[in-house]
């Protein structure tokens, strides 16, 4: 391994001018530690898809849910409970890692992996979303963005480049691009013209990755993000400048920022036909039980989401009937498990007597059998879904799981508080 850094480090340049010319070559990528993913699509059932994604720390079955670990830790859950709940991958955010515990402690840890203690893959946010959700803070131009930490006051600046070197530094398995997420509702011209850099972006991100080897022994993917509002034609535009860079997967940004259900759908099914069939597609920070299956049936195989924990810590618990407030008195005396069907270790050990109490009484126990609950729930959807792609019934058994979530529409009404 100490030749191949040798190598990378040193004699980058005189590859890229023996291999580059005409098309880019696989042995780049080796010495740069820029792997070419290996996406296997096993099973296709409409435009559903399973799959398999092969990475260094692990293969992941698709579709998959990724439960968010932003600062370098899933919200009330254990490692051990992760493990125990079947989580193939999680994600870490490059924009709150970065001031929080900063990189050097990253890189003297020996990468995030090795500072989190988990051994399985990771996927690293570019941060883009959070700084540009800085609104008053911060200030984009076309070399990058300049913004103040939410924690401090302090000046950093981000640019594709420095975003890059952050997650060689983090050791990610998969590293997104640095991307400006558009606000909604955004004007045509805005949304055209944030492409159009976020575009400029994505290609100094891949030239980027080609010049900072990595840095632990493991190769490190790079997703493409397509973003374009909602607006059919940016989307086309981006997706199709993208498929050209030859990323190792692509992701549909900048949906569930407010726009409607109806809207989110169908830009999601319109941008499908333009990505590479032959690399993973990733819908980011989506959403709900619900939303996660009208979009495998779209032809998408990874999905992220705060919602199973964050609306945890708050009470609500999702179930294969619906969802409910653990809060409400109706639960007071009910010693039934939160979920019948679920085999989670909340659903088995607890009632929805006990976990009321716990929330009533303020126990931190009620936010971790509340979150592996949930995680429970939204992984088992993203299992259940590959499987009935591979037995070739996924569409008769999304209108199953849909129409059981509807059966108990009081306690839907009651419920929300997200």
């Amino acid at each position: 391994m100490t030749t191949v850094v040798f190598l990378s480090i040193f004699y980058i340049e005189d590859f890229k001018k023996i291999i580059l010319p005409g098309r880019r070559n696989c042995l780049l990528r080796f010495f740069v530690g820029w792997a070419q993913l290996k996406f296997q699509r096993i099973a296709q059932d409409g435009k559903a898809r399973a799959g398999l994604l092969e990475t260094d720390h692990g293969v992941i079955e698709t579709p998959i849910f990724m439960p968010v670990g932003t600062q370098g830790s899933v919200k009330a859950i254990e490692h051990r409970e992760l493990d125990e709940l079947g989580t193939q991958i999680i994600l870490g955010n490059s924009y709150h890692l970065f001031l929080r515990p900063g990189m050097n402690v990253v890189l003297q840890a020996g990468g995030l992996h090795r500072f989190i203690n988990w051994q399985k893959p990771i996927l690293t946010d570019s941060g883009g979303f959070q700084v540009f959700s800085l609104s008053d803070l911060r200030d984009i131009d076309d070399g990058g963005v300049t913004f103040r930490s939410h924690l401090d006051g302090a000046e950093h600046r981000f640019t594709p480049e420095s975003v890059i070197q952050i997650e060689r530094q983090l050791g990610s398995d998969i590293m997104m691009v640095f991307d400006e997420c558009t606000p909604y509702p955004c004007e045509f011209e805005y949304a055209r013209k944030s492409n159009e850099m976020t575009v400029r972006w994505a290609e100094r991100c891949r030239i980027a990755v080609e010049h900072q080897p990595a840095l632990y022994g493991h190769s490190q993917a790079l997703f493409g993000i397509v973003q374009g509002s909602i607006y059919p034609e940016i989307r086309e535009m981006s997706a199709r400048a993208l498929a050209t860079m030859d990323f190792d997967g692509y992701a549909i940004g900048g949906l569930a920022v407010g726009e409607s259900l109806d809207d989110m759908y169908k830009i999601t099914e319109f941008t499908e036909q333009f990505l590479p069939s032959d690399k993973p597609r990733y819908l980011m920070g989506i959403g709900l039980p619900e939303n996660i299956l009208e979009s495998i049936e779209r032809g998408v195989d990874m999905f992220d989401c705060v919602i199973p924990t964050r609306n945890a810590r708050n009470g609500m618990l999702f179930t294969r009937r619906g969802t409910m407030n653990i809060r409400n008195a109706q639960y007071k005396t009910d010693f039934s498990p939160v979920d019948a069907e679920c085999a989670c270790y909340t659903c088995r050990m607890f009632t929805r007597s006990y976990i009321r109490h716990l929330f009533i009484t303020k126990e931190i126990l009620a936010l971790q059998l509340a979150s592996i609950h949930n995680l429970a729930h939204f992984l088992w959807i993203a299992r259940e879904a590959r499987k009935a792609i591979i037995e070739q019934r996924f569409a008769s058994w999304k209108s199953m799981v849909l129409a059981k979530l509807q059966t108990e529409p009081a306690i839907i009404q009651e419920t929300s508080i997200s």
